[in-house]
């Protein structure tokens, strides 16, 4: 993968200024303040645009490095190096190394597609979450519901990896309804993007054609000055839209099934790549959206569900068959449609069996590093006495 580093200079000076060569990348004066430490120690900054296995590749001020990821490689999968993670490395050597990860101030995570109750960092430091939906079949509600709970809680992503850095700015999530062109009626591609933003309260729904140019002006002006991220299923239509946004072929892109509308998984490793405005990171089709602890994104989503819920008569109802039920008599009046109230209840559900999984996880882990930690108290305590006598 080739990037436009002609006008990067060879300077690491951490110093924000428009002309700073790591700038187009996202670097501030947030970041170089959050890197000034490790500038002390002779390292150099830079952000990760490709990992694979073990090694990543990071944008320096010096051009493209291959970078080995040995020194940060936790048994939390959280805590991995990411594309879009600004990182320390060394500033010279054969390997160089990543040494450290900034804090993240935003983090897109879903659980895990296996049993465990583990999290997967998909994209870091983003402010924009574009969330690709093709027009080429039919639309997935509840898909896209999922994929905006997990967008709104985005900055609790970052604050699970204990840094502190989460919760101060949340990442800005636009449904982009791809493939606009196969939907010439205009009435009918009206009533479609009311039925998106009928789910999607406060959140911008736009059409896009990559062929015709429909709506790109616009979102473009939208991902401008930040980092965004392309998300949703395998056809979307992501690598096509970074491709048009790019103005050159940079993602590989093959056609997608009629019959369902999905690809066959062109784009294997998420990429960081650069546009003329703004920072774009597309990422492989997704088959699965797991929540990982997405409450305050399903809340948000739902908000019309939790409004009703404060209505109730019992503080702890369940919406099932409660009398005084608000939310239940909203769904006999037609105001709440029944399919709304399911996605809640499922989504509600997963949560919580997520939530209770990850808890159980950490009591254990704490379990067992209070075991070890006592067995290495008791053998020095051992040591000693033998030292004494």
């Amino acid at each position: 993968m080739s990037f436009p580093l002609s006008s990067l200079s060879s300077s690491a000076d951490s110093a924000v200024s428009s002309s700073h060569p790591l700038t187009p990348y996202g670097w501030d004066e947030d970041w170089a303040a959050a890197f000034s430490p490790y500038a002390e120690q002779g390292l150099v900054p830079g952000r990760v645009v490709r990992v694979d296995r073990g090694r990543c590749d990071v944008i320096t001020a010096d051009g493209t490095v291959r970078a080995d990821t040995a020194f940060v490689v936790p048994r939390d999968p959280m805590r991995i190096v990411c594309t879009g993670d600004w990182v320390a490395l060394d500033a010279d050597g054969d390997p160089r190394f990543v040494r450290t990860l900034l804090p993240r101030r935003t983090a897109f995570v879903r659980s895990t597609s296996s049993q465990r109750s583990e999290g997967q960092v998909l994209a870091t430091n983003i402010d924009h979450i574009a969330i690709c939906v093709s027009l080429a079949v039919e639309l997935d509600l509840g898909r896209v519901e999922r994929f905006l709970a997990l967008a709104l809680s985005s900055s609790e992503g970052a604050a699970l990896l204990g840094d502190g850095s989460g919760g101060e700015r949340q990442p800005q999530p636009i449904v982009v309804l791809t493939k606009a062109d196969l939907v010439p009626d205009a009435v009918t591609l009206s009533h479609l993007v009311q039925d998106i933003e009928a789910i999607a309260p406060g959140v911008q729904v736009l059409p896009v054609s990559s062929t015709t140019g429909e709506g790109l002006d616009v979102f473009g002006a939208i991902v401008a000055g930040g980092t965004s991220v392309l998300l949703g299923i395998s056809g979307a239509g992501k690598s096509t839209l970074a491709n048009t946004l790019l103005g050159q072929d940079v993602m590989d892109v093959q056609a997608a099934r009629d019959v369902d509308g999905k690809g066959r998984h062109t784009t294997t490793t998420r990429n960081l790549l650069i546009l003329p405005q703004g920072v774009l990171i597309d990422t492989p089709g997704l088959r699965g959206v797991g929540l990982y602890d997405a409450g305050t994104g399903v809340g948000e989503v739902f908000s019309e569900i939790e409004e009703l819920a404060e209505q109730c008569r019992f503080h702890d109802c369940a919406h099932e068959a409660e009398p005084g039920c608000a939310v239940l008599g909203a769904l006999e009046d037609g105001a709440l449609p029944e399919r709304r109230l399911e996605s809640y209840r499922k989504l509600i559900r997963e949560n919580q069996r997520i939530v209770a999984k990850t808890d159980a996880r950490v009591r254990a882990e704490i379990l067992r590093d209070w075991k070890r930690k006592g067995a290495e108290g008791r053998a020095a305590m051992q040591a000693k006495r033998g030292r004494v006598r």
